[in-house]
C-alpha cells in the first residue's frame, strides 16, 4: 500500500493512500472536532465542524472526507479554522433547545462538549426563525426530539448501512430539512426493529431510549410491592463505563450491591434463565434434527432480530426457535416457581429487568409474555438507565464492596454469561447438545469455531458422530442476507444464531456510549473471562436449573415447560 507523507501542524505524518485528513490526524494524536463523523459509519462531511486549512484545497476542507496527498500541509488550529468552527456551533445552538441542565444527554452530549471545548460563551445569531417539532414518543422503546436534531445523518447511516432497516431519511430542503421515517410517520408506525442502534450514534438527545426509571422508583417506594430485578449477562461488563470505570471492567459484585442499596428485595441473574433457555432451545434443536422439523432452526433471544423477521420475512417464522428469550423465561419463572417457593402473592411481585437492549422494553409488553397469569416482566431499563439511577441515589459505585446474587434464580454458569456476545448462544447450546447426545459430560467446553467478530461465521462440527452445520450472524443487515439465502435454498445449515446488534448484546442499543469495535472487544473479552472463571460452564449442569426441572417443570419440552417457556410469533404490519 502506498504511503503518503504530509505535515499536520508542523508534525511529519505518514498515512496510507486514501486516508482522510481526519483519520491521519487522529492516528498522529491530533484532535479535530466532529459531529457527523463516526468511526464505524461512512463519512459524509455534513456538519463542517472538522474544517481545516489544507494545501491544495479551495478554502477550508472538511477533514473527514478530504483525502491526504503527498506533501500536503495541514493546519487544524488557525484563527480562521477556530472562527469557522465556532460559527458552525453557534448556528447549531441558536436553533437548539436550551434545556441542557435537564436533558437526558447532559454531560454525555457531543454538541455540548464541542461548544465547551471551542469556548462558545455567547450566541451572535439569536432572534431568527426557530424550528418547532412535537416530541415523538409513539415507539415503545425510543423517543425522538426533532428540535435536538443537528442533521448529522448518523442515525440514517446506522439504520441503513449497518442494520439494513432504512427507517430514516432526510426530507425537505434547506432550513426545513428533517430526519424522518417515510411519509412523516411517527417511529411507532414505522417498520422499526426497536434495536436502538440509532440512539447509540446520535450525538445529542434527538434519539434516546424511553426512560422508565420513574416506574422503578415508584415500585421501590411502594411498601405493598415485592420488587425483584434480573441483570442481563452483558450489563456486568458495560455498566462500569457508565460510572467512570474503564471499558470492559467486570463489575458483577458491585452491580449487585448497588441494586440492593437501591432497595430491590431480590437481585437475580439473567444468566440463570440463559441456562434455562439452553435447556429448552437445545432440546428443541435436537427434536427438530431427529424428527424432521423445520431447519435451519434460528435462535430467538434477540428481540430486535425477532421484530425484524416478523416485519420483513414473516414467511420464515417457522424457522425461529419457539423458546422465549432469557428475559421472558425469567419473568414466567419468577411469578410462578419463585413466587410459590417464597410464599409471595405473584400479584405483588414487580419484576424489573436491566438489559443492554432497547427492544427488550417492547418484548416485555408482548401479549405472549403473560404465561404466568400476569405480565411476566413489568419494567425494563437499560444499562444507561441503571447508571442514572445509581448516580441519582448518590452511590459511590467504585467504593462498593461486592455482593452476591440471591437464590434460587441467581446462579448462572459460564455458558449463561457468554450469551452477551455474538456466538455465545451457539457455543452454550453446543456444550449442552453434545453432552445430551453423548449421554455423558464431554471434556470439550470451548467451541472456538463459533467465536469471532465477522458478521457471518460458518462451521461444520462433528457432534458425537453427527455433522452439524452452523452459522452465527450479527447485525440486522447481515441477518437479512442470511434470510435471503434461506429463501433461495442456499443455506443448508442446521442451526443459526442471530443477534440484532453489532457484537451481540455487548453492543446493544441500551449500552453506554460511545461504543466502537475496540470497546466491544474489551466487553467481549471480559465475558469470556467470566466464563473461564466459572466453576460450572455448561447450562445443564447448573444445580438450580436441575432443581427447577425436578421440583416444578418436569422435563425440557414437557407440558409445563412448553406453557411457560415457549412462545409464538406473528407477522407485524407497520
Amino acid at each position: 500500500m502506498t504511503t503518503i507523507n504530509l505535515t499536520i501542524n508542523g508534525q511529519p505524518v505518514q498515512a496510507p493512500a486514501g486516508t482522510s485528513i481526519l483519520e491521519a490526524a487522529r492516528q498522529a494524536g491530533i484532535y479535530i472536532p466532529t459531529l457527523c463523523y463516526h468511526p464505524e459509519l461512512r463519512p459524509e462531511g455534513a456538519c463542517r465542524l472538522c474544517m481545516v486549512e489544507a494545501s491544495g484545497s479551495r478554502g477550508l476542507a472538511a477533514a473527514c472526507v478530504y483525502p491526504v496527498a503527498e506533501g500536503m500541509v495541514v493546519k487544524t488550529n488557525t484563527a480562521k479554522v477556530r472562527e469557522a468552527r465556532r460559527t458552525v456551533v453557534e448556528l447549531l445552538l441558536t436553533n437548539h433547545p436550551k434545556d441542557c441542565l435537564c436533558c437526558q444527554k447532559s454531560g454525555d452530549c457531543e454538541l455540548q462538549k464541542i461548544a465547551a471545548d471551542l469556548g462558545v460563551r455567547k450566541l451572535r445569531f439569536e432572534g431568527g426563525e426557530k424550528k418547532s417539532h412535537a416530541i415523538d414518543d409513539s415507539n415503545p422503546s425510543l423517543v425522538r426530539d426533532q428540535e435536538k436534531c443537528v442533521l448529522c445523518g448518523r442515525c440514517i447511516r446506522m439504520c441503513r448501512d449497518v442494520q439494513g432497516m432504512d427507517v430514516y431519511s432526510f426530507a425537505r430542503r434547506g432550513f426545513n430539512t428533517i430526519v424522518t421515517p417515510a411519509f412523516g410517520l411517527g417511529l411507532g408506525q414505522a417498520a422499526c426493529s426497536l434495536c436502538g442502534q440509532c440512539s447509540t450514534v446520535c450525538p445529542t438527545a434527538a434519539i434516546v431510549e424511553k426512560d422508565d426509571t420513574d416506574k422503578v422508583w415508584d415500585a421501590l417506594s411502594d411498601p405493598d410491592k415485592f420488587v425483584i430485578v434480573q441483570t442481563a449477562p452483558s450489563v456486568r461488563v458495560a455498566l462500569g463505563e457508565e460510572l467512570a470505570l474503564p471499558s470492559g471492567s467486570v463489575v458483577t459484585g458491585k452491580m449487585v450491591a448497588a441494586l440492593k442499596q437501591l432497595g430491590f428485595d431480590k437481585v437475580f441473574d439473567t444468566d440463570f434463565s440463559a441456562d434455562l433457555t439452553i435447556m429448552e432451545e437445545g432440546h428443541e434443536f435436537l427434536h427438530r434434527l431427529q424428527n424432521g422439523g423445520v431447519l435451519p432452526m434460528i435462535t430467538s433471544c434477540s428481540p430486535g432480530w425477532v421484530n425484524m423477521i416478523e416485519l420483513k420475512y414473516p414467511e420464515l417464522l417457522p424457522h425461529l426457535s419457539t423458546a422465549k428469550s432469557p428475559q421472558g423465561m425469567f419473568g414466567a419463572i419468577a411469578k410462578t416457581y419463585f413466587a410459590q417457593k417464597a410464599g409471595i402473592d405473584p400479584a405483588k411481585i414487580v419484576s424489573v429487568s436491566v438489559m443492554p437492549c432497547t427492544a427488550k422494553k417492547a418484548e416485555a409488553a408482548r401479549p405472549q409474555l403473560c404465561d404466568s397469569g400476569y405480565r411476566d416482566v413489568d419494567i425494563v431499563i437499560t444499562t444507561r438507565e441503571l447508571g442514572r439511577m445509581i448516580r441519582s441515589a448518590g452511590i459511590d459505585f467504585a467504593a462498593l464492596a461486592e455482593a452476591d446474587f440471591d437464590s434460587p434464580l441467581g446462579y448462572g454458569t459460564g455458558a449463561g454469561v457468554i450469551f452477551g456476545t455474538t456466538g455465545g448462544v451457539m457455543e452454550a447450546a453446543l456444550r449442552t447438545v453434545a453432552d445430551v447426545v453423548a449421554g455423558q459430560s464431554l471434556p470439550k467446553v470451548e467451541y472456538h469455531e463459533v467465536r469471532g467478530m465477522e458478521e457471518t461465521r460458518e462451521a461444520t462440527l462433528n457432534i458425537v458422530g453427527t455433522e452439524v452445520k452452523i452459522a452465527v450472524v450479527h447485525t440486522l443487515a447481515a441477518a437479512k442476507k442470511m434470510l435471503e439465502r434461506i429463501k433461495a435454498g442456499e443455506a443448508d445449515y442446521h442451526f443459526i444464531e442471530v443477534m440484532a446488534c453489532p457484537g451481540g448484546c455487548i453492543g446493544g442499543g441500551g449500552q453506554p456510549v460511545p461504543v466502537d469495535a475496540s470497546v466491544r472487544r474489551l466487553r467481549r473479552e471480559a465475558l469470556f473471562g467470566c466464563d473461564e472463571a466459572s466453576i460450572i460452564r455448561k447450562s445443564h449442569e447448573n444445580p438450580d436449573i436441575i432443581a427447577l426441572y425436578k421440583e416444578f417443570l418436569g422435563e425440557p419440552l414437557g407440558e409445563k415447560a412448553h406453557h411457560l417457556l415457549h412462545t409464538t410469533y406473528q407477522a407485524q404490519r407497520r
